[in-house]
């Protein structure tokens, strides 16, 4: 009987323990706040709808917006917007096969030929920040929105990001919105140290900004990208590959409300949730979709604090996110 009752008593305290230990995965949203010279900031969730704010700023910008550029399609001298404070916009993460965090982001408005890239091992300590000239010999004032994408098949990293074009070059379908016009370009890198010469990526044929890829079996991936002609456009729709690196073609229909961007991806269950910045209002919404091809609005089934802008979702262990309230809390 002595023996039953240690015996029960050793089951108690390892419940007691058990449920103290952390359970399950949560996730982490990059973040940043207008006008963006703060810095990085995060959002997390314990379940992929639901956000909270996680204080403090995790990386302040360190490069970027410099001094005065000269104009490719004008030849005239122009001085950045912030300039010479630098920036630190659209910040998209994904972790690699060895646990390493990777960042990437804009580092200027105009006036750059490169993105921000920086990593870490537990999303608080980051290293140096480096610029990637990505379009050196390219005729474009910007890099807009880089966006990582891991090959797993490949064991590389592509990175895809907008850039302006000469008008020039503007299509028909170009000059029906009254704004600049952009084209998707990409890179591949094994090792953020030697990358693949820019490429274009994706030519709809029309100005579009904030390409994300997703994978959702091999030989099918999912390019969420947006029409940035305004007005009257400004939406979301998807275009669909059996590589990562396409070809792309059969758009889908669009499906996110008009002056939406940034778009992300997360799956949760059978369910894809697709979360963008619907700017003009300033709120998050979402939509939700089990094949890319049909989509439900989701805005019912989020909550995210205002002011949050254009920021990538990378899950994480409930050890790790514990880690980081404690360093939010040093902050």
């Amino acid at each position: 009987m002595k023996a039953f009752r240690i015996f029960v008593g050793i089951l108690a305290v390892a419940a007691i323990f058990g449920s103290c230990a952390p359970q399950g995965d949560a996730y982490i949203f990059t973040s940043f706040r207008e006008p963006s010279v703060q810095g990085m900031q995060y959002l997390y969730s314990l379940d992929g709808f639901h956000w909270d704010t996680l204080g403090g700023v995790w990386m302040a910008p360190q490069i970027g917006n410099e001094e005065p550029y000269i104009d490719a399609f004008s030849g005239r001298q122009v001085t950045p917007k912030f300039c010479p404070t630098h920036v630190l916009r659209d910040p998209s993460i994904i972790q690699g096969p060895d646990g390493t965090f990777h960042l990437v982001w804009t580092i200027a408005w105009s006036g750059s030929r490169g993105f921000g890239y920086a990593s870490s091992k537990d999303l608080i300590h980051w290293s140096e920040q480096r610029e990637i000239k990505v379009m050196p010999d390219t005729a474009t004032n910007n890099v807009w929105a880089p966006e990582l994408f891991y090959d797993d098949e490949k064991d590389e990293f592509l990175i895809i990001w907008s850039s302006g074009i000469h008008p020039r070059n503007y299509t028909e379908a170009d000059r029906m919105g009254s704004n600049a016009c952009h084209r998707p370009y990409y890179t591949k890198t094994k090792d953020f140290q030697t990358f693949t010469p820019a490429q274009p990526y994706y030519d709809c044929g029309f100005n579009s900004i904030d390409g994300y890829l997703v994978k959702r079996a091999k030989d099918d991936y999912v390019l969420v990208i947006k029409d940035n002609r305004k007005p009257g456009f400004s939406d979301l729709f998807c275009a669909y590959a059996t590589s990562p690196e396409g070809p792309f073609g059969n758009p889908s229909q669009k499906f996110a409300p008009t002056y939406s961007e940034g778009p992300c991806v997360v799956k949760i269950g059978d369910e894809w949730i697709i979360y963008y910045d619907v700017y003009r209002d300033g709120r998050y919404g979402a939509t939700a979709t089990k094949d890319f091809v049909t989509f439900t609005p989701a805005d019912d089934r989020i909550s995210v604090p205002k002011g949050h802008k254009h920021g990538t979702i990378v899950k994480i262990t409930r050890k790790q996110l514990r880690a980081l309230q404690r360093a939010a809390a040093r902050q």
